[in-house]
C-alpha cells in the first residue's frame, strides 16, 4: 500500500513491492499474479477498513454526516492510506488506468450516498434551503479530497490543516443546526 502511495501505481514494480514486504518476487506473484490484481486487493483492503469503521459508527446511532467527520479524523491518523488514495485517484483520471473504473464507481456511490443524506436532511427541515443536495454532495466530496491533498502537502508543518475541523465547519454552513460531533481541535477533547 505504501509504495503505491509514494510513487503511484505506474512507477511501482512488483519486485520493489516484494522487497518492501519481505517476500520473494515469485512469492508475491504466486498470491498476486499481476500488478492489477495486487492493486485491486490493495483498494479492497482500504475500502474494508473505511467501510467497517463507517458501519460501526452508523450501527452505534451516529448520523452519516457525523460519521463522515469521524472518517476524516481517522484519516489524519493514516497518512499512508491518505497518500495511497490521493495518488491513485489522480492517476486514475486516465481512462486506461486499471483503477479508473474503481474510482469512477466509488465517486458515484459516495456522491449518491451523500445526496440521499442531504435530501433526507432537507425533508426533515435540517438542511438550509439554499443548499441543493446533489450539488452539496459533490462539494463535500471535493472538500474531502482537497483537504487530503493540503494535509499531505503540509505534513510536518505546524500549520498543517485540521481536516476534521474544516469539514465540521463546512457542514455547519449546510445545516440549520450543526451536527453533534465536535472536531478534536488542538487542546480540545473532541467527542
Amino acid at each position: 500500500m505504501v509504495l503505491f502511495g509514494e510513487v503511484g501505481y505506474r512507477s511501482a514494480s512488483l519486485r520493489e513491492i516484494a522487497s518492501r514486504v519481505g517476500i520473494s518476487h515469485p512469492g508475491l506473484i504466486h498470491h498476486f499474479p499481476t500488478k492489477e490484481v495486487l492493486l485491486a486487493a490493495v483498494l479492497e483492503h482500504r475500502d474494508e477498513i473505511d467501510d467497517s469503521a463507517l458501519a460501526a459508527d452508523l450501527a452505534s446511532g451516529t448520523a452519516l454526516l457525523d460519521a463522515v467527520v469521524r472518517l476524516v479524523r481517522r484519516n489524519a491518523e493514516r497518512p499512508g492510506i491518505v497518500e495511497l488514495f490521493t495518488t491513485l485517484a489522480a492517476e486514475a483520471t486516465a481512462a486506461d488506468h486499471p483503477a479508473h473504473r474503481y474510482f469512477r464507481d466509488r465517486y458515484t456511490t459516495t456522491i449518491a450516498l451523500l445526496t440521499r443524506e442531504l435530501e433526507a436532511l432537507r425533508d426533515a427541515g435540517a438542511l438550509r434551503p439554499s443548499v441543493d443536495p446533489a450539488s452539496g454532495a459533490r462539494q463535500l466530496t471535493a472538500l474531502m479530497d482537497g483537504l487530503q491533498v493540503q494535509w499531505l502537502l503540509e505534513r510536518g508543518s505546524e500549520d498543517q490543516v485540521d481536516m476534521a475541523a474544516v469539514m465540521q465547519d463546512a457542514l455547519a454552513l449546510y445545516l440549520v443546526e450543526p451536527p453533534l460531533v465536535e472536531p478534536q481541535r488542538p487542546g480540545g477533547t473532541g467527542d
